[in-house]
């Protein structure tokens, strides 16, 4: 059952090859026995999941019309909100916090037929790129237990890789769903700003979160993104009035499309191994027919400060109803008030956290505001417009995910520059509230997974979709698993 993707799975469960429930069931036999070694999970529902299996089934055998991954086991990032499920975003702030709500992918998904069977580990508030900085531990790459899975949706991306689950839903804030998918081996969908609803995502910069998908092909992703987007009354920057529909029909071959190439992002600071198999991917899209074009990407030295700058500045006020007071931990070892706030925010909160608070705080504050905060959003407007001319030229825009694979647990951790670096391939994207995509492309020289990305205007994603579609139909990286890299 395992080596069926979601897809030929629905397709097992709708001709009464198999049962919901045995799909569920196979995946909580497969965490049992495999989760103790990569720390994907957070917390697994079996029981719920279990019951809600028998439902689905109960509505497939009545021949109810659901969605194509109807009867499909799914587990979701631990900032999304889920009713009755433990959601703690990997702090001890919000330990044994059960939401009363669902959030609207949730919804969306119950809608569709799909069952959600837990939640997954993550950087904690979503703030880290190695799932090493939340309250649960790391989780740990599936292709070497002792490297990082990347963050913060290194456990949406591992669950999968490791044949856990066959889909998850992850948080994309500055490559927090692309990078961990390029370490692990999987692919990914950064959607456009406003394409999928925020409501019940737990924020951590508001202008820049949004929620993905995670899956073993393109293909999946996609039907997984058609589910969970389109338009919620209850999320003012949810622009999309209809879900996305990816029914265009292309030809088999990428004749007429455009890549842009920033041969700048493989002049310096990159790995070998990644650039090489990056650079052998492109070859293959040409080869498919399209025409790639060198260009040099402007404004790299921004990408990284302008990101951090406005991430932490949405952070530090985002995460500042966590008092102790009105939500989250409350230590016991405050007695006035002025202690409850600062006790309870030092005990509940990770270093991680607070460095991002304390940086946020401090460029937001009277006197240091223009000089940072907002040279900081006059640079994001820089990037806007330097999207908008490049998308003038080439359809869509393909370099690494990241400038290197999977690293080794604490190798970075004590170094924030080194680990925030890490983002620059990403970060735009966010920024600019343009979709993104990674795939993976080929495995470095200690045999660890490499991703592309691609990248393009603003709900673009069927584009993005088709391209990282046909390059996966020539190639088999997406196919290979923990032990079979060559």
């Amino acid at each position: 059952m395992h080596a069926l993707s979601s897809l030929e799975l629905a397709r097992a469960i709708q001709e009464k090859k198999l049962t919901a429930v045995d799909a569920v069931s196979a995946c909580l036999d497969a965490i049992r026995k495999i989760d103790g070694k990569i720390n994907a999970f957070v917390s697994v529902n079996e029981d719920h999941a279990l019951s809600r299996a028998a439902v689905i089934q109960n509505k497939i055998d009545a021949g109810e019309e659901l969605s194509k991954l109807a009867g499909v086991p799914i587990a979701v990032k631990d900032n999304i909100s889920t009713k009755g499920l433990m959601t703690t975003c990997a702090s001890k702030m919000l330990d044994g916090f059960h939401p009363i709500y669902n959030a609207s992918v949730i919804e969306k998904l119950e809608s569709a037929g799909l069952i959600v069977i837990g939640k997954l580990n993550m950087d904690e508030f979503a703030m880290g790129g190695s799932s090493e900085t939340g309250a649960f531990g790391a989780v740990k790459n599936p292709w070497d237990n002792s490297r990082v899975a990347g963050g913060s949706s290194g456990g949406s991306a591992a669950a999968v890789a490791a044949d856990e689950v066959p889909l998850a839903l992850g948080s994309d804030n500055g490559g927090s769903i692309r990078q961990p998918c390029a370490f692990c081996g999987v692919s990914g969908i950064k959607p456009t700003y406003g394409s999928v609803s925020r409501y019940g995502l737990v924020a951590y910069a508001s202008s820049l979160d949004q929620i993905g998908p995670v899956g073993r092909t393109i293909e999946e992703c996609a039907v997984l993104l058609e589910i969970i987007s389109g338009q919620d009354g209850r999320d003012a920057t949810c622009i999309m009035q209809k879900p996305f529909a990816f029914t265009e029909k292309y030809a088999n071959n990428l004749n007429g499309i455009k890549i842009g190439l920033p041969v700048n992002y493989f002049e310096k600071g990159i790995d070998e191994g990644v650039k090489k198999s990056v650079l052998a991917a492109v070859n293959v899209f040409k080869d498919a027919g399209a025409q790639v074009c060198e260009f040099t990407m402007p404004l790299t030295e921004y990408l990284v400060p302008a990101y951090y700058i406005i991430a932490a500045a949405e952070a530090s006020s985002n995460l500042s109803r966590y008092d102790g007071v009105k939500y989250g931990y409350r230590s016991q070892n405050a007695m006035a008030l002025k202690d409850v706030y600062r006790i309870s925010r030092n005990e509940g909160f990770g270093m991680e956290v607070k460095r991002r608070i304390m940086l946020g705080s401090f460029v937001l504050s009277s006197g240091y505001y223009d000089a940072y905060y907002q040279k900081a959003t006059d640079a994001r407007r820089l990037i806007q417009s330097v999207y908008e001319n490049l998308f003038k030229q080439f359809d869509m825009i393909l370099s690494p995910v990241a400038p290197t694979a999977a690293y080794r647990i604490g190798e970075n951790i004590d170094d924030p520059v080194k680990m925030y670096m890490g983002d620059i391939y990403t970060v735009s994207a966010n920024l600019a509230g343009i979709p993104a995509v990674s795939i993976p492309c080929g495995f470095n020289e200690q045999g660890l997974p490499v991703g592309l990305q691609l990248t393009g205007r603003a709900f673009s994603e069927a584009k993005l979709i088709h391209a990282a579609g046909e390059y996966q139909n020539i190639t088999d990286w997406h196919t290979r698993r923990p032990g079979s890299a060559s």
